[in-house]
């Protein structure tokens, strides 16, 4: 066996307190345990470190020397690892219409802290978190994930109805939600929130235009092929001069969601950006 860092920051924390118990404390292990791997170093470098025979606790000269060599390598892993962690770039992906308000809240917190986040636009950040492509994925659409995968819901998004410009939904009554099922509708199948379940009863013939991704899906809906239904901030953020967005008091909201790799656990960066995404 050859000596590790585990050895070194051991000795090193005992020496700095010169007494088992409380070195074992610092340590978050107990005393037995502590000794035990002071031993082993004795062992792997066949001599002794401490005096056994002293009433208090003093170093051989090879302890001595030890201790002189070990602090300086400790602090340099610490050094460098709390650096490497400052690099650290946590990468987070989505499909469309990032929540501005909330994200920027949630970098904002973790940035204090040292991190560093990288925004990547992805058809299907899902897949791309699974493939190990990115580390976290913002989705909406109710999907079953990979069993490696961890997902959690992290609140909800007024949900309006998009239409072409010359439907006559835009100078008709305010419709209702149910209103709408009798509509073709436009699907992103890839990252959409509304699909033909999204109606407790639906028109059984109804049409059904499918898409993959955003930029699709207006189009389509801006041609009248079909009506669609995005969360609000779709308004202001994907304005479209054949799109109209119409309020639907009644339309369920959407969910938004995060997912990641949990097989293996994420590491400490990941962790800690999740920590704030998921208490915010």
């Amino acid at each position: 066996m050859d000596l590790e860092l585990r050895h070194l920051r051991a000795f090193v924390v005992l020496c700095a307190e010169r007494n088992y118990t409380r070195a074992a404390a610092r340590l978050h292990t107990t005393q037995p345990s502590l000794t035990r791997t002071v031993q082993q170093a004795e062992r792997i470098l066949d001599c002794t470190l401490v005096e056994r025979s002293a009433r208090r606790f003093v170093l051989t000269s090879e302890g001595e020397d030890l201790l002189a060599a070990a602090t300086r390598i400790v602090a340099d892993v610490d050094t460098v690892t709390a650096e490497l962690r400052l690099r650290a770039v946590v990468s987070v992906g989505f499909s469309w219409l990032l929540p501005d308000e909330w994200f920027t809240a949630v970098r904002t917190r973790f940035e204090e802290l040292g991190g560093r986040v990288g925004i990547h636009r992805i058809d299907d950040p899902v897949a791309a978190v699974a493939a190990g492509r990115i580390d976290i994925a913002l989705y909406r659409k109710d999907v079953r994930l990979p069993a490696a995968l961890a997902g959690r819901s992290i609140g909800t998004e007024r949900r309006v109805a998009a239409v072409s410009a010359r439907s006559d939904l835009v100078s008709g009554p305010a419709p209702r939600w149910r209103d709408l099922a009798r509509y073709p509708l436009v699907v992103n199948t890839v990252s959409g929130t509304t699909d033909e379940t999204s109606w407790d009863t639906g028109e059984s013939a109804r049409e059904i235009i499918t898409c993959t991704n955003f930029d699709e899906w207006i189009e389509l809906v801006a041609a009248d092929r079909g009506i669609g239904a995005v969360p609000e901030l779709a308004r202001t953020r994907a304005p479209h001069p054949g799109v109209v967005y119409l309020d639907i008091p009644d339309a369920p909201p959407s969910v938004l969601r995060l997912a990641w790799r949990s097989r293996p656990a994420p590491g400490r960066s990941v962790q800690s950006f999740l920590d704030i995404a998921l208490s915010s």
